[in-house]
């Protein structure tokens, strides 16, 4: 999820760019559209309608071979701009922010790299030799919108050390995730289509690198366009196009698009895939599902497994004295990691991938991420909240 900055703002600044300054902002937005489009869905009479509306046919979309009802268009269409808008966050860290170092890199690295293990391990345990296998990432994913709003609402209760490490951990996880849709969400490999791609992305990198005209940006957003639609025709998620031509952009260009998307990625963008992917009908059988492996896998995965691979990561760094940390608690590091167990838009990105074709599967997935997403910030929240002050010392 990218990441919205809580800045430091003029005393006259109006209170819309207050609003949208705010790390909490988006989160309560998500939480909203949430809320909303659950009621919605269930109120008799309105919910088939709002669910249908969802899905209405985009006249001329199917002939052109584009996503072609409303929500499928949100997901592979506007979606790309925003892992476009994440990966502009991760190459930014990696070239001058917290991950800039190979030392900076591997302390967040290892632990997000065993917080996405241990919930795919866990939800695996508990599905092997089911139908519902394909599901295996849908716990692995930390959304950092509503992580660091979190953080924010604890104030000092929580040190900058620590936010600066969750921060790092949820953008390397989020890297995870783009990388693991991309390599086994995908469909049949076409690869004049990818040829394509790698085509169009070497034009886009050398006009980037060689001319300096203000026309480049024109030309850049129609080649992306182009790119969009040969990656959409390659059999590997569209979304992963926008991955793409933010690692060929030069950094020097990032803030410039960051600036640009910012708005419409935070607060429209991702408050509409809210709106469309949560319209859930909560019927008896889709309550009956909360008891299958489906969801005790990804309630244990995002609750339990989250919190003990990147708890367990800490201490092995610690042990093996790869890492020294000082003025740090361990009840912290399970803190943080609880928080990291919000799946939220990741994780309901990743339920609709896994199982396209089994509507009720879909729904009790994205039902069981909103239980362990909500569960892991009310118990991260007060946990942090009531870590003592005078706890010992890593």
């Amino acid at each position: 999820m990218s990441t919205i900055q809580h800045s430091g703002l003029q005393p006259g600044t109006s209170l819309f760019r207050r609003i949208i300054s705010d790390s909490r902002s988006l989160g309560i937005l998500l939480l909203l559209c949430t809320f909303l489009s659950l009621v919605l869905t269930n109120i008799k009479g309105i919910g088939t309608l709002y669910y249908n509306f969802w899905h209405l046919e985009i006249p001329g979309f199917h002939h052109l071979h584009l996503p072609h009802s409303i929500i499928h268009f949100i997901n592979d269409a506007l979606m790309t701009l925003f892992f476009f808008h994440v990966a502009i966050d991760i190459k930014k860290e990696v070239t001058t922010g917290e991950l800039s170092s190979p030392s900076r890199m591997m302390f967040p690295s290892i632990s997000a790299l065993f917080g996405v293990a241990f919930p795919a391990l866990i939800f695996i345990t508990f599905t092997s030799g089911t139908v519902f296998t394909n599901g295996w990432a849908i716990p692995t994913a930390t959304d950092i919108a509503f992580t660091l709003g979190i953080i924010s609402l604890l104030g000092k209760a929580v040190p900058h050390s620590m936010k600066v490490f969750l921060t790092a951990l949820a953008i390397i996880d989020d890297l995870c995730a783009i990388l693991i849709i991309a390599v086994f969400y995908g469909t049949g490999l076409y690869f004049m289509w990818l040829a394509g791609v790698a085509a169009i992305a070497v034009i886009i990198f050398l006009i980037n690198r060689y001319f300096h005209h203000k026309s480049v940006y024109i030309v850049t957003t129609v080649l992306a366009l182009s790119m969009w639609y040969c990656m959409y025709r390659s059999g590997i998620h569209a979304s992963f196009a926008g991955v793409i031509l933010a690692f060929i952009l030069p950094i020097s260009k990032m803030p410039a698009f960051e600036k640009r998307l910012s708005l419409p990625v935070n607060f429209f963008i991702v408050p509409l895939f809210a709106l469309a992917n949560t319209s859930i009908f909560i019927t008896p059988a889709a309550v009956a599902g909360l008891t299958s492996p489906l969801s005790i896998g990804i309630i244990l995965g995002l609750l339990i497994g989250k919190p003990l691979g990147i708890a367990f990561a800490v201490y092995l760094m610690v042990k093996l004295r790869l890492v020294r940390l000082t003025n740090i608690r361990w009840s912290q590091f399970i803190g943080v990691g609880i928080l990291a167990g919000i799946g939220f838009t990741m994780s309901i990105f990743v339920s609709n991938l896994s199982f396209p074709e089994e509507k009720m599967w879909m729904d009790i997935a994205k039902l069981s991420v909103l239980i362990a997403s909500v569960s892991a910030m009310i118990v991260g929240y007060v946990w942090l909240k009531a870590i003592p002050r005078d706890e010992d010392e890593v």
